[in-house]
């Protein structure tokens, strides 16, 4: 199990905005974390003190940046993370931060290749389903423009010739 301390020094989130205490297990293609900030009224989240299923994603999004780090080479940084859509949302509750005890966010890779990766995502409490969906990852989306202009321009400059 990988702790709090271990996800803060491993993904872009921050402070109370590093929403997930812990990480309970993982594979190759799937990623299971647990949390409590929900139950926290600091929750950056909140809005009207209350926190809407809607911000689950963020939690399912935080699980795939954990995935992402835990599968990088050790000798490298993890890629940058884009969260560039999210499908099939469906919401079985209105809140979270009225649930005691702890939320278990999972995410499973559907598909991908080196510059995207499709998740499968779920959020639970005691058993019971609280949301589930899809959302599409796009790594290092700077990085993928600048080398889509590239292709482009030499692709243009031959054209010309």
């Amino acid at each position: 199990m990988l702790d709090r301390d271990w996800i803060a020094a491993h993904i872009p989130h921050q402070g109370d905005m590093c929403l997930l205490n812990a990480t309970v297990s993982w594979s190759e293609t799937a990623i299971s974390c647990r949390a409590t900030s929900h139950t926290d009224p600091a929750n950056p989240l909140r809005a009207d003190a209350r926190l809407g299923a809607a911000a689950g994603i963020e939690y399912a999004a935080q699980a795939m940046a954990i995935h992402g780090a835990l599968l990088a080479d050790a000798d490298q940084a993890p890629r940058q993370g884009y969260l560039t859509s999210v499908r099939n949302v469906t919401l079985h509750v209105a809140r979270l931060d009225d649930l005691p005890g702890p939320l278990e966010v999972q995410a499973e890779r559907l598909s991908g290749d080196g510059n995207t990766i499709l998740y499968q995502f779920s959020l639970s409490h005691a058993g019971r389903c609280l949301l589930e969906g899809r959302a599409a990852v796009v790594l290092d989306a700077g990085a993928l423009s600048r080398e889509s202009y590239g292709k482009a321009e030499k692709s243009a400059k031959k054209e010309i010739s």
